[in-house]
């Protein structure tokens, strides 16, 4: 049986994710460990969303409808969060490259194990306490 670990500190999260189910289900699960979390579905609503918020962490798919969350990332330049983590289907050498090169800390291949968003996530926070 898992066990869900509660976050030693809150953090700020904004979830960009094209998936209704996948969205929700990530959104609850990171309110239950009792972060704070904003959402979009979609590149444009992120650009809009994302500078109005002072977030410490971006969690975002890479494919979406409108564009993809490399292209979110540049876009969003000095307004995103410190600690951003790509989580998406595409997974292979190259993909992991280009995110590392758009600015993005871990990407994480879809489906993702609570247990590996947590351990990126406990980094975040170990990050946020550094600062």
């Amino acid at each position: 049986m898992m066990s869900v670990l509660k976050a030693s500190r809150l953090l700020r999260i904004f979830v960009v994710e094209d998936h209704p189910d996948t969205l929700q289900a990530l959104c609850l699960y990171l309110k239950y460990v009792g972060h704070t979390v904003q959402s979009a579905g979609t590149k444009e609503e992120a650009l809009k969303k994302i500078p109005q918020r002072h977030n410490d962490v971006l969690i975002s798919d890479i494919g979406l409808p409108d564009g993809t969350g490399w292209d979110l990332i540049r876009e969003i330049g000095d307004s995103r969060p410190q600690f951003a983590i790509a989580m998406s289907g595409y997974g292979t050498a190259a993909d992991l490259e280009r995110s590392t090169q758009a600015g993005f800390r871990h990407h994480l291949i879809k489906p993702v194990s609570l247990e590996k968003l947590a351990a990126v996530l406990d980094e975040a926070v170990m990050e946020m306490h550094e600062r």
